[in-house]
């Protein structure tokens, strides 16, 4: 029994070639310190990068027709930012199969956004390798599938604090409150979270590695739930009948 069968349990796949998964989760630390050419995950990365990219373009591409090219972009960008893959990361639990140095161990790098972030590219391309495009791409989209329907949801979102302020002002001049409720984490990795409120109601929380980023994150949650609430057809500036709670 391998130590590694439990995150192919998750992984939903058995690999051919476990090296491959073994390859993905070195931390290049490994080499930095041994000061040998000790192979690492940069390579696969590089790897899991371009098919993850081609993934989602391929996805966005036919399940948004109407959007053009500048919001396709975007879209994707959403998708593919450091804190989004970090998250599935940890989701997976790579941190605890990690293979890093003593001194990146020491430095809480097992639970460091940016090593998880580039760990979960690098067993994308360690799946590719292993089992082809079908099986990567199908795995892609079953763990983005949350992620792509809150953009069926909240296409083009810019500014989620601005936009969320204009929906609740369609009924109401009161602003939106954001709390500070916990705050997570070493000193290098902080992870804050953020509640949103309006007339004394909660009315979603985010979280993120800055105040504001969880504020964002927080806005785009009632955003989710408020236009779910909401005929598509009904204009949030001019509808007296907005829901202002996310219940």
């Amino acid at each position: 029994m391998s130590a590694l069968d439990p995150l192919q349990t998750r992984l939903g796949r058995s690999f051919h070639d476990e090296r491959l998964l073994r390859l993905a989760l070195t931390h290049p630390s490994l080499a930095h310190e041994s000061g040998e050419p000790t192979p690492h995950n940069q390579r696969l990365e590089f790897l899991g990068d371009a098919v993850l990219q081609l993934v989602l373009t391929e996805k966005l591409y036919a399940h948004f027709p109407a959007f053009d090219e500048g919001q396709l972009s975007k879209s994707r960008a959403k998708l593919v930012n450091g804190e989004t893959l970090a998250g599935l990361g940890r989701t997976l639990g790579l941190g605890r199969y990690l293979i890093l140095s003593r001194g990146e161990e020491g430095n809480g790098g097992r639970d460091r956004s940016s090593t998880l972030a580039d760990a979960f590219e690098a067993v994308l391309g360690a799946i590719f390798l292993d089992a082809g495009w079908g099986a990567v791409r199908d795995f892609i989209l079953r763990e983005f599938e949350p992620a792509i329907s809150d953009l069926e949801l909240l296409p083009g979102i810019e500014n989620p604090k601005g936009e969320l302020q204009e929906w609740l002002q369609a009924k109401s001049a009161t602003a939106p409150e954001y709390l500070v409720v916990a705050v997570s984490g070493p000193d290098h990795d902080r992870v804050f979270e953020c509640t949103v409120h309006h007339g004394g109601i909660e009315l979603a929380r985010g979280a993120g590695r800055s105040k504001k980023a969880a504020e964002s994150e927080a806005a785009l949650a009632a955003l989710k739930k408020l236009r779910a609430a909401v005929p598509a057809e009904i204009n949030p500036k001019t509808s007296a009948s907005l829901p202002l709670s996310a219940s």
